[in-house]
């Protein structure tokens, strides 16, 4: 064989492993490129959850709702703010039992100098005492709070009884403070967000909102 067969074949035989390791390499770069795609996807999608969660919170900072367009009429029945009562949407589960309920009740309730009753009877009208209920606004857990409001609570888990009613126990405290011990603003506030209660002087009429309050206040104990 000449020299420049030989060369020839050399260079035959580079091409050849050259296209195999290109074939071999092939549906590795086609996962990789699929999982660049999927990351990719997944952080806009991340970012786009950011825009409605940041504005919810620059409302709570503010102290009042979203208003959302500058109209000059309100919406006769607007989202509420903070929560979305039961019955919420999710994966079916049950009530909490009730020897589970009680003693998380009375801690959450205790830690932050408020009345059980009135804890047991806002879990039981925003989730029906199921731990997994998620609203159509996305109000998650027992105390059904929001996003916004379990970014500035600091709640790791809102799924988590105990912590959900905690959270929503400190939460109910703060609005009895703000709104000077009145339980039925407090809870009007709960439920649509304090800016609405600060703007028409009393609870919101909202009809979702008076039905709540009133719902919650005929299970309280006569004083």
């Amino acid at each position: 064989m000449s020299a420049r067969q030989k060369s020839a074949t050399v260079w035959l035989w580079l091409g050849c492993c050259v296209c195999a390791a290109a074939a071999a390499e092939s549906p590795q770069e086609a996962v990789r490129k699929a999982m660049d795609a999927s990351i990719a996807l997944q952080r806009q999608a991340v970012a786009a959850m950011q825009i409605p969660i940041e504005k919810q919170r620059a409302a709570i900072a503010a102290g009042r709702p979203d208003a959302g367009g500058g109209g000059a009429s309100a919406p006769a029945a607007p989202a509420p703010f903070f929560t979305l009562s039961w019955p919420a949407l999710g994966p079916e589960c049950e009530p909490l039992p009730e020897a589970e309920l009680n003693p998380l009740i009375q801690q959450a309730a205790q830690h932050e100098g408020l009345d059980a009753n009135l804890l047991r009877a806002v879990a039981r009208q925003e989730s029906g005492f199921r731990s997994c209920a998620v609203s159509p606004k996305g109000a998650m857990g027992l105390m059904q709070l929001m996003p916004a409001t379990v970014q500035e609570l600091g709640v790791h888990d809102p799924f988590d009884p105990a912590e959900s009613l905690s959270s929503g126990a400190r939460l109910l405290k703060e609005l009895l403070t703000r709104f000077g011990g009145d339980t039925a603003l407090a809870l009007g506030a709960y439920n649509a967000g304090p800016g609405r209660v600060e703007e028409s002087g009393g609870v919101p009429q909202i009809p979702e909102t008076i039905r709540y309050v009133q719902q919650i206040l005929s299970q309280l104990p006569i004083p």
